[in-house]
């Protein structure tokens, strides 16, 4: 597989976004794939904000904690936003973490929905771990919608959650009471899977959208457009797969039995005709193309880091399946999310170019810090191309193109 460069250019008229939580970018680029045109973004992390630098010159980044930035400020010396973007940190609902949730302090759902206040747009989009629809989030998840239904209705200092929540729960009942239509949105949530769109990984996401209800508009999310079907088809029905790669039958890694089971499955549902759609993209799609690290052939943030090795629980990414889903850890390299399991038996590290790939990022896109850092910044950012997706099936309603 092959992949573009991240050049883009916005139309005069297209929306101006502002995203806080930006990490890397990932949600960044994608929007911007869609003609938006950034006017900030906001980071905690020196690294990450590096990246950002390094690729979105002369954009302003601002390197600093969400809390404590003033977004009035920030619009009335920058215009108007029609754009609020980004992705509040996981780790408070990760099911690889402790799960604190509304207990814990990184749980920044709250300055979203400030956000949302002080800017006003006409749309956002958020971000975070399928963990957060765990059942005991249930009622705190239900609560971070209300405030982004409601963000001008804030949390008192001293006042618990809970009833912040039952406010708001009595504003969604009495909402002609409550302002004027341009302080409520109209919010939905949806769980994706990255490879449903054409992402090679599987990575569930919850993506949450809002519009500004004076605008009359009911956000969409965009169908799927990749299936595991197809993928399980051309390789195990058809073999074109295979023959695409220039892998010989005795070269080709034998299916498990629980693949065998679908795919006679398949053969009874289909017949002899095609599943609709797209197939999956595979590691081996994404990264075949590419030279072997270490190699006479230079690429940027193309080294790999020795000592992989499978255990049980973490026995690294099958190379011709979507990559198991990719993870920040602590220092770098969580474990076998990040390993490559080859059809010979070997495993090695993904490099931080692979990983990029692996998250949709182009080629030309470069991160900075160490190895671990960067792997880091790979492994929290937002698939590229589902936010690309997702801004661009928005933006098909005339409302949310135009500038306020």
């Amino acid at each position: 597989m092959r992949w573009t460069t991240h050049k883009f250019s916005a139309h005069p008229r297209a929306p101006r976004t502002f995203e806080l939580f930006a990490g890397a970018g990932g949600m960044a680029l994608g929007l911007a794939q869609t003609g938006c045109a950034h006017c900030g973004l906001l980071e905690w992390d020196a690294d990450a904000c590096a990246t950002s630098r390094s690729n979105w010159a002369p954009l302003g980044v601002f390197e600093g904690d969400a809390r404590d930035f003033s977004y009035r400020r920030f619009q009335d010396e920058h215009g108007t936003i029609d754009c609020v973007a980004g992705g509040p940190p996981c780790q408070p609902f990760s099911l690889g973490g402790v799960g604190k949730g509304v207990s814990d302090t990184r749980d920044m759902f709250g300055e979203a929905a400030r956000a949302i206040a002080e800017l006003r747009p006409r749309y956002f989009i958020f971000e975070n771990v399928k963990g957060l629809l765990r059942e005991k989030f249930a009622s705190y998840f239900g609560y971070i919608l209300r405030q982004l239904q409601f963000p001008f209705i804030r949390k008192q200092e001293s006042e618990q959650w809970f009833d912040h929540s039952e406010r708001l729960r009595k504003a969604l009942t009495l909402r002609e009471q409550c302002g004027n239509a341009t302080e409520r949105y109209r919010v939905k949530r949806r769980l994706f899977n990255a490879a449903d769109f054409g992402v090679p990984q599987n990575r569930f996401r919850v993506f949450i959208i809002g519009v500004r209800e004076d605008l009359d508009v009911e956000p969409e999310f965009p169908e799927t457009t990749h299936s595991e079907e197809l993928l399980l088809w051309e390789q195990w029905v058809t073999g074109e797969y295979w023959e695409r790669h220039c892998v010989p039958k005795v070269k080709r890694p034998r299916p498990s039995s629980r693949i065998t089971k679908r795919v006679s499955e398949l053969r009874r549902q289909y017949g002899l005709f095609l599943p609709q759609g797209r197939r999956w993209v595979t590691v081996r799609d994404a990264i075949s193309d590419m030279p072997r690290p270490g190699s006479d052939f230079p690429i940027f943030n193309h080294e790999v880091r020795p000592g992989a090795k499978p255990y049980p629980g973490h026995e690294g990414s099958p190379y011709d399946e979507p990559s198991k889903a990719l993870k920040a850890g602590v220092h770098g390299v969580p474990g076998g999310e990040n390993m490559i399991a080859f059809p010979d038996g070997s495993y090695r590290y993904y490099t931080p170019r692979e990983a990029a790939r692996i998250q949709s990022f182009p080629d030309s896109y470069k991160f900075c810090g160490s190895v671990s850092e960067t792997m880091r910044q790979i492994g929290n950012a937002a698939p590229v191309a589902v936010c690309r997706i997702i801004g661009k099936h928005l933006l098909k309603v005339p409302q949310l193109q135009e500038q306020c």
